[in-house]
């Protein structure tokens, strides 16, 4: 199900509209940070490390916290309850309908992307194709000025700064 979840959000549902928005501000806050301390991180380090230093950062605190409950159970002031109980009870498989649904629109969406490649590559109209090459052009010059990481850092900014910057000039008119 968190699965599902996630899938959901980045589709651009009503969660991830309210976290670009900033509308709750503590969210928001961690998950943009997180993103650009991670993406930040990965221009001294490989992915590989990142995530790996990430999953034992993680299992520092889970440890500690399992074992801690251990010796609370032991010294009897705790009645054998786990810390992560309602984690390692939630279902995370994805049901028939579910699976269905994801992989009908990533089909779609391949199946959209590779028709519109399509059409510019072998120029179907001569206008849109002229605008595909220039945008091709332009992208070298980028290429060559930034790393696909800085790109990627300065859109996360982006997508988090430009709604807040936006709705906060909408107010002062």
């Amino acid at each position: 199900m968190a699965l599902i979840k996630t899938l959901r959000c980045v589709h651009g549902t009503r969660e991830m509209v309210d976290l670009v928005y900033w509308r709750s501000l503590t969210r928001t806050g961690v998950v943009f940070t997180g993103l650009v301390v991670g993406l930040a991180s990965m221009f001294q380090l490989s992915a590989v490390t990142v995530v790996s230093h990430l999953f034992l950062g993680l299992m520092c605190v889970t440890f500690s916290l399992r074992l801690y409950y251990k010796l609370l159970e032991l010294m009897h002031w705790n009645p054998g309850l786990r810390p992560f109980e309602s984690q390692l009870e939630e279902d995370g498989s994805l049901t028939d309908e579910d699976t269905v649904v994801v992989v009908e629109s990533v089909v779609l969406r391949i199946a959209f992307a590779l028709t519109e490649v399509k059409r510019l590559v072998f120029v179907d109209s001569v206008v849109d194709s002229i605008k595909f090459v220039l945008f091709l052009y332009l992208l070298t010059y980028v290429g060559e000025a930034t790393t696909g990481l800085t790109l990627v850092i300065a859109g996360v900014i982006s997508a988090f700064s430009v709604p807040l910057f936006y709705r906060k000039q909408q107010v002062r008119c």
